[in-house]
């Protein structure tokens, strides 16, 4: 049906009596991209083959439950719109730090940082010491191209709990020492974090130093765990690190042979 909808696009008698056909074709093309490039392939075939409803499904169920904006630096779990006006009713009513915190969560899961630097902002403006709160910031900071206002607070995260968020906050204190260009001390970080955890997002990252310091046989061994690791994760898994392992695969492709 794809395939029939393209030939009826380039038929310039028929899109000038059907010109509704251009934005099918252009939404029905995009959603096959974004398939493509989440190796979401059974989508990819179906969205090819299907006449936009299949465009429409995907839309629904994978592009928009995909965190948005975030590049492959999401906080752990995902929210909907109906989650933000719940919490702002609560923040309304109860105005605590915990409702401030969590709608921060939201709207960073949504790639909406400066909102959700406000929210962590007010809430350790009821809480100052929280932890959760404190790394939170950090990271949004970071998203914001601020890194040296985000290391303080990730530097006091990791060294009151190294594990904190699952290792999430060790990894934007990495990412945030490479944007200061404190190599040496991001290195260390994230060789510790990929020998506790199998995040892509720590081994594409060790990969792309060691490439830096013209270290390519360490930087393969990061890339290559990459790929063989994603052949067995659950599909969620794979959507969320989708990025990363696009991203070692295109850094393998570089390297000598």
């Amino acid at each position: 049906m794809f395939a029939s909808l393209i030939a009826d696009v380039l038929n310039i008698g028929y899109l000038i009596h059907n010109p509704w056909l251009l934005l099918v074709f252009a939404f029905q093309a995009w959603m096959f991209v974004d398939a493509v490039r989440r190796q979401e392939w059974i989508w990819a075939v179906f969205i090819f083959i299907g006449f936009g409803l299949s465009a429409v499904l995907y839309f629904f169920f994978v592009f928009r439950a995909a965190p948005a904006g975030t590049g492959g630096f999401e906080l752990p779990g995902a929210q909907s719109r109906a989650r933000i006006r719940q919490l702002q009713a609560k923040i309304h009513h109860l105005d605590n730090a915990y409702h401030h915190f969590q709608l921060g969560d939201v709207y960073f899961q949504r790639g909406k940082f400066a909102e959700a630097e406000k929210c962590y902002r007010a809430s350790l403006e009821r809480e100052p010491q929280d932890i959760d709160a404190r790394a939170h910031l950090g990271q949004c900071l970071l998203r914001l191209n601020r890194p040296a206002e985000a290391r303080p607070l990730l530097d006091a995260v990791c060294r009151e709990n190294y594990r904190h968020d699952f290792g999430y906050s060790l990894m934007a204190y990495a990412e945030t020492l490479t944007a200061l260009h404190e190599t040496e001390a991001a290195l260390n970080i994230w060789r510790h974090v990929v020998e506790t955890h199998s995040y892509p997002r720590a081994k594409v990252q060790l990969a792309e130093i060691y490439l830096a310091k013209n270290q390519a046989g360490p930087a393969r061994v990061q890339l290559n765990d990459v790929l063989n690791d994603d052949v067995h994760a659950p599909a969620f898994q794979r959507r969320r690190d989708g990025v990363w392992v696009r991203r070692a695969r295109t850094m393998l492709k570089k390297l000598p042979k």
